[in-house]
């Protein structure tokens, strides 16, 4: 995907890049440390082996992850996008490398005639739900039991 970052001044250098389905690895390697608790059990395999062509991967010089998206476009719903999970190395946070990977997705949606993109989270995930509104997503009142007994999600929209 084409497009220039707009790091923040004190942002390391990174590159960004098309997933394959080999990052799920690299991806699960880190992810429980860097959202400080366990979350690799919502981001199944499945995910990088059949959307990767829509999801993202920067890294930094090195080769080290650095940050990721993985989304997709609704096969069922035309008008939709949807980001099923993301991160950003701790050390990155507040750099713009997730801004600047949430542009990137929604650019390849808009080339691809989307004009909303949806997500969700836990509603304790307080930093998650201050993001997705400073990029101008609405967030929901928590859905109660939205993905199964006890499972209360926030729901996010953004029109493209």
């Amino acid at each position: 995907m084409s497009g220039t970052p707009h790091p923040h001044p004190h942002a390391r250098p990174y590159a960004v890049r098309t997933a394959r389905p080999d990052d799920y690895d690299a991806i699960i390697a880190v992810v429980d440390d860097w959202w400080g608790r366990p979350a690799s059990r919502d981001l199944t395999r499945v995910f990088l082996d059949h959307f990767f062509a829509t999801s993202l991967i920067a890294e930094e010089p090195d080769g080290a992850l650095a940050g990721f998206v993985v989304g997709f476009l609704s096969p069922s719903e035309p008008e939709y996008a949807y980001i099923h999970f993301t991160g950003v190395a701790p050390s990155l946070r507040g750099s713009g490398l997730g801004r600047d990977l949430y542009g990137r997705f929604f650019a390849r949606a808009r080339a691809e005639g989307r004009t909303v993109v949806k997500a969700i989270t836990s509603p304790v995930n307080t930093p998650s739900i201050a993001f997705h509104k400073a990029l101008g997503f609405t967030a929901s009142e928590p859905v109660p039991d939205y993905d199964g007994s006890t499972l209360d999600r926030v729901v996010f929209r953004r029109e493209l």
